[in-house]
């Protein structure tokens, strides 16, 4: 993979392309019946150049993870990027702790490259929380805290209760279909140096259809899929996590990478929307 397909998170660099795994393992319930071609698509992915692995103890109530776990195992620790979440049910400084330690175990690592606060909660005050954020980074158990789903109110907040270490990136739904972020939140994370990791950036598979980027598609020989998530990585601070199971699609969204739309065709597909 080309050097001008990975961003800085952090003091590392990681791919603009990474690999969501809501929904392998199951999704609020274990689900055990494809456990190999899982880890399969995940070992398929790594090989692939998306080597960021996002995922987090809901998913599959902790299965997901071991999933992760079983398919990183054969590779070296430096030769992948792992991120996990903590449910917004265990925001209290022990529960952190614990959640962290449970994490690692099913993911079979001594770290966490970027630990993520899954959901905020009104509840437990964030200063509990990112206190037990930056315990772990002390102890070596997480590399870099982060968020996800925070607006930029709340992580303005964030950054402020975790002076030492800062946070490195907030997680948050973005599409060409969904511009939320646009409005505060991406401009913010330019200019602060924060990473942007896109979630559902493929609309769930709806992006795939869309006329505006199979058009564009044709003039570089890619799919709509392909342009919707490299109009994502056009913006300097925004790395994309498509969800994929099946080899074949893991291999088309790694094809969004290695290359870049012109700033006319990104300005043109902005404005269809």
């Amino acid at each position: 993979m080309s050097f001008k397909d990975l961003k800085k998170l952090g003091d590392d660099m990681v791919p603009t392309i990474g690999l969501g795994t809501w929904g392998i393992g199951g999704k609020t319930m274990p689900d055990y019946s494809k456990d190999r071609e899982w880890v399969e698509a995940i070992r398929y992915a790594v090989e692939n150049g998306m080597w960021l692995i996002d995922t987090a103890e809901f998913y599959a109530q902790g299965h997901t993870e071991e999933l992760v776990g079983e398919a990183i195992k054969n590779f070296g620790r430096d030769d992948v990027f792992i991120i996990s979440k903590v449910w917004y049910t265990h925001l209290e400084r022990e529960q952190v702790l614990q959640a962290a330690e449970r994490s690692l175990r099913r993911l079979s690592l001594s770290y966490i490259d970027l630990y993520l606060i899954h959901w905020p909660s009104e509840r437990v005050p964030l200063r509990e929380t990112l206190s037990a954020m930056q315990e772990l980074i002390d102890k070596g158990k997480i590399r870099y805290a982060g968020v996800s789903n925070f607006d930029l109110q709340l992580l303005k907040k964030a950054r402020e209760e975790m002076p030492r270490s800062d946070i490195v990136a907030d997680e948050v739904r973005y599409s060409l279909w969904y511009r939320e972020p646009e409005k505060e939140l991406l401009p913010y994370c330019e200019k602060e140096k924060i990473t942007l990791i896109a979630y559902t950036p493929l609309e769930k598979g709806a992006l795939a259809s869309d006329k505006y980027l199979i058009e564009i598609g044709k003039k570089y020989g890619k799919t709509a899929a392909q342009v919707a998530l490299n109009w994502l990585i056009y913006r300097e601070p925004v790395i994309a996590i498509p969800k994929a199971e099946k080899l074949e699609h893991i291999k088309e969204n790694a094809g969004a990478m290695g290359w870049r739309l012109t700033e006319e065709d990104f300005n043109l597909l902005a404005s269809k929307r």
